[in-house]
């Protein structure tokens, strides 16, 4: 599927951009694998580590100094690219309140350059991730979120068919830079004896980093331009996870955070009409209509095929029928 072709990857330096680079390098044969990020010291420590691996293609890596803020430089690293992965994005929520404009300018001024960059070059195909915040949005990081899904998908009225755009969405990836995991890991290492849960209550999608690369590259293959992919995956409690990582801890409740959610939803009852579920994934349909084309997402090149869900339906972290038990946890948790 990607044998021979050039990948830019937004925000290649952060957890998802290492993995995916990864996986790919390993996977297929690539003509070049470029890594978009504004942060000089990250790709400094990121060509040093894959320089390192001697069962990569290091050769095909390209990096590339820049910020989705900047078209023009988006443009410049596009030049000859096939597929783009838009990972960047400002996503620690509290951080996202107390700077909303920041936020804007990199989430929803950021997409746009992406896509115009896109349209530009003639990519053949783009895929944006998203979050479960840009559902029900109560938070900035969660608006701005839905404001660039929305773009994404408008987006392939602009481009006549040549380029085909998409959103991934999905939940909290297991031990990402600034989630849950690394910061109970931190505490437990200090022995503090207690761990802070902002609410008894509170659960969350959740997803190792491998799980939700596999999930962008398999979308690559099913998409048709203006899909928003959700994975049907499992929920934990917060408590559980505590308790899985650190039994012998007490639990503090600290009090939920600005913009947090009890729960996260990845498909709203709002879009039911519009959501089609597979075995293994749901598929949000666009709202509107595209000129070029007209597409049957009930239906997938993979020969997938799914229906419309039950009206009022909705996909919440709360309510999912599959909860990861501590046991289950502790093992998830220790996947590469």
């Amino acid at each position: 599927m990607l044998n021979n072709k050039s990948v830019l990857i937004t925000g290649g330096t952060g957890s998802f951009g290492h993995r995916y680079a990864s996986t790919l390098l390993k996977k297929y044969n690539l003509k070049r694998l470029v890594i978009f990020s504004r942060d000089e010291l990250k790709q400094y420590d990121m060509e040093m580590k894959f320089r390192q691996y001697e069962d990569l293609n290091y050769d095909v890596m390209r990096f590339f100094i820049g910020d989705v803020r900047d078209k023009a430089r988006l443009e410049e690293a596009m030049c000859d690219i096939d597929i783009v992965i838009h990972a960047a994005a400002l996503k620690q929520v509290p951080a996202s309140e107390y700077n909303p404009m920041e936020c804007i300018k990199t989430n929803i001024h950021g997409a746009e350059n992406v896509i115009q960059a896109a349209l530009a070059n003639n990519v053949d195909k783009v895929i944006a991730l998203s979050t479960d915040k840009a559902a029900n949005p109560i938070n900035l990081y969660g608006a701005t979120k839905l404001a660039s899904d929305k773009l994404f998908v408008a987006a392939n009225n602009m481009s006549g068919g040549r380029t085909k755009f998409s959103v991934v969405r999905y939940g909290n990836v297991v031990g990402s830079r600034g989630s849950v995991v690394p910061l109970f890991e931190k505490l437990i290492s200090k022995g503090v004896g207690q761990l802070p849960i902002t609410h008894e209550e509170m659960t969350r999608f959740w997803i190792t980093l491998q799980e939700g690369v596999d999930f962008v590259l398999k979308n690559m293959e099913r998409m048709q331009g203006g899909e928003i992919f959700v994975p049907k995956i499992p929920s934990v409690r917060i408590v559980d996870l505590a308790r899985a990582m650190a039994p012998d801890f007490s639990i503090k409740i600290i009090g939920i955070r600005p913009g947090e959610k009890l729960h996260e939803i990845m498909c709203p009852a709002d879009d039911s009409h519009l959501t089609v579920e597979f075995k293994n994934h749901f598929v949000i349909m666009p709202s509107i209509s595209f000129f070029s084309r007209e597409s049957d997402f009930t239906s997938n090149s993979l020969g997938e095929v799914g229906k419309i869900v039950k009206y009022g339906s909705e996909y919440n972290s709360g309510t999912n029928p599959n909860f990861l038990t501590i046991g289950e946890i502790k093992d998830c948790n220790n996947k590469p």
